[in-house]
């Protein structure tokens, strides 16, 4: 049946999708983790979140889902919050109700009732949940099959008989008001036995049945040779508090000597809340559980039907949405407070997905994008913020980025990279817009820790870590190298980095490799004459010869610019040292 299939609005029903999982470091390197503190001050929730964007899978079918879902919750603020107030009831029947547990199915009525009164909670929960997918015009995929798997439950034929039992039920059980106890005596006046006689749908009205114990005893008729009840007796009704209760059982001691069981009915269990421990009157629930049981053989038959039936309801698959609603909403009102700031954002667009969404042989289109983590961690208004554009295509499979510094080439590294990170877990990125071929993974290759390269060295450490990446990458993946291979001489670091973009090259892998050897870039017309895909070179523009701009665009390198940067802002040129005019 449809609803016992599992519902997700964080994937699409496919089978076998294949995913993979972003490294902590690169996780890191993207400025992740400082994003995700913008988001939830909760650890576990911050932890759900890395979870679900963690996992990448180049099928565009996924991007296109979650796409639509965040859409969805972005638009109607009222239905995320109606919704998480009714999955948190849900979620609070499943990890506290019986629905979840072993039971024997011979349960004593007790029980059977309180499980019975869970599944009514539960029918509302569903009902009111329906009601709220059904208040908006929702348009993703997501939540349309959320909202047909809950109209499923709710109008399956053996739901509408569970509704139908429950209110059968109600009537039934709601009949009990009152039950005839029968105590057999041995020779010492002790209880030998009790046993129940009847359960009545009315209440016993006569009273003073221990004032008139004495009476009744030495009466005309004095004890009576059989067991049938005339009704002569008054009935003492059982004060409503423990105390008043155990005053009653004393006060029959001369008769009941030798209970253990103060008499009580399971539906007088407010009656025992306060009984201390030593009081065994807790114990007579149980025995009245099962005596009652018995006599309403047909009520528990009944429950005993239902509850088997639907033991194995939805409810565990409802509840599990719970994290993925969260995801998007911390998300969304992370969103609503940036675009509240004036920071831009858009939809992106998958493409595979979106019909003529990029020309032939483009994987990525960007139009004046900019890094997510530097707006949001940092004092910088929106007006402050530096927009770029770019594209990946077979002529700009890899970007040799190179430019002064702090121009802001790893500021557009890891920008590009956040880009994917959120388009792919269906979050509206920071751009004006972008399509985009979803990658399988996105694998980071920063400067090492010094504590991490004492055994192998710097240089060492990066092949180490760059083999690595490299095996683990495909054509479809997203590297993000800065400054990989320039903790040695320039010559070395050169002749490793060649090869390094050769072999980047050859596979096809998208690669924005932030470096300061400059000559690489110059010589990029023999890099890309032994690949069908193709590097480009991309500067970071320095205005009036100093002044930053941090604006990246396609052009030959500057040369000695970055040497040239740190040479004028140390004072180490001729002029500075020797105080003359520049030489022309």
């Amino acid at each position: 049946m449809a609803k016992n299939r599992k519902i997700s609005i964080l994937f699409p029903p496919m089978a076998d999708i294949p995913f993979r999982t972003m490294t902590d470091t690169a996780w890191h390197d993207l400025g992740m983790d400082a994003l995700c503190e913008k988001l939830s001050p909760k650890a576990n929730e911050r932890g759900l979140i890395a979870q679900a964007m963690k996992a990448m899978t180049d099928d565009p079918a996924v991007s296109a889902f979650r796409i639509g879902v965040f859409e969805d919750i972005l638009a109607f603020p009222e239905l995320r919050s109606r919704m998480m107030d009714l999955l948190s009831h849900v979620q609070f029947l499943n990890d506290y109700g019986s629905f979840r547990k072993d039971h024997d199915m011979r349960a004593g009525l007790w029980e059977l009732l309180h499980r019975f009164s869970e599944l009514d909670d539960y029918i509302s929960s569903v009902e009111a949940i329906r009601a709220c997918l059904e208040d908006y015009d929702i348009q993703s995929e997501g939540f349309t099959a959320l909202r047909e798997y809950v109209i499923s439950i709710y109008e399956d034929l053996s739901f509408a008989e569970l509704k139908k039992d429950i209110k059968a039920l109600k009537a039934d059980t709601s009949n009990l008001r009152s039950i005839t106890i029968g105590i057999n005596l041995n020779k010492s006046f002790e209880v030998d036995s009790i046993g129940l006689i009847s359960v009545n749908s009315k209440e016993f009205r006569n009273s003073g049945i221990l004032g008139n114990l004495s009476d009744a005893i030495n009466s005309r008729e004095g004890i009576r040779e059989d067991n049938k009840w005339d009704g002569s007796m008054r009935f003492h009704p059982v004060a409503n508090s423990s105390a008043d209760f155990t005053n009653t059982v004393n006060r029959m001691g001369a008769i009941f000597a030798g209970a253990k069981n103060p008499l009580l009915m399971p539906m007088m269990l407010p009656t025992l809340v306060n009984t201390p421990e030593q009081d065994s009157s807790r114990y007579i629930t149980h025995y009245f559980d099962k005596e009652v049981s018995s006599m309403l053989s047909l009520v528990t038959r009944r429950l005993e039907q239902v509850l088997s039936r639907y033991v194995n309801l939805s409810i565990g698959s409802i509840a599990d949405l719970i994290p993925e609603f969260m995801y998007y909403i911390r998300w969304a009102e992370f969103i609503e407070k940036m675009k509240e700031a004036g920071f831009r954002f858009c939809r992106p667009e998958t493409a595979g997905i979106t019909e003529d969404a990029l020309p032939e042989n483009c994987r990525m289109n960007a139009k004046s994008f900019y890094n997510l983590k530097l707006a949001a961690t940092s004092e910088l208004t929106a007006a402050d913020i530096v927009p770029n554009d770019l594209d990946f295509s077979a002529e700009h499979t890899l970007y040799l980025l190179t430019g002064a510094n702090r121009g802001g080439k790893t500021t557009l590294t890891q920008a590009v990279g956040l880009l994917y990170v959120l388009a792919q877990g269906g979050i509206c990125v920071p751009a004006e817009s972008f399509v985009f071929s979803p990658v399988d993974c996105i694998y980071t290759h920063y400067p090492a820790d010094e504590d991490k390269t004492m055994d192998l060295g710097r240089l060492g450490e990066e092949c180490r870590r760059f083999r690595e990446i490299y095996d683990a990458s495909t054509e479809n993946s997203l590297l993000l190298l800065n400054e990989t291979f320039s903790t040695t001489s320039f010559e070395e670091g050169y002749y490793i980095a060649g090869d390094a973009v050769r072999a980047i090259l050859n596979r096809g892998t998208r690669t924005i490799y932030n470096t300061h050897m400059h000559k690489l870039a110059v010589e990029i017309d023999s890099l890309n004459r032994e690949s069908n895909t193709k590097a480009a070179s991309l500067i970071a523009e320095v205005e009036d010869g100093t002044k930053r701009s941090f604006r990246m665009k396609i052009a030959p390198p500057e040369g000695r610019s970055h040497a040239e940067d740190i040479a004028v802002r140390y004072g180490v040129t001729y002029e500075a040292l020797t105080g003359t005019k520049p030489r022309d």
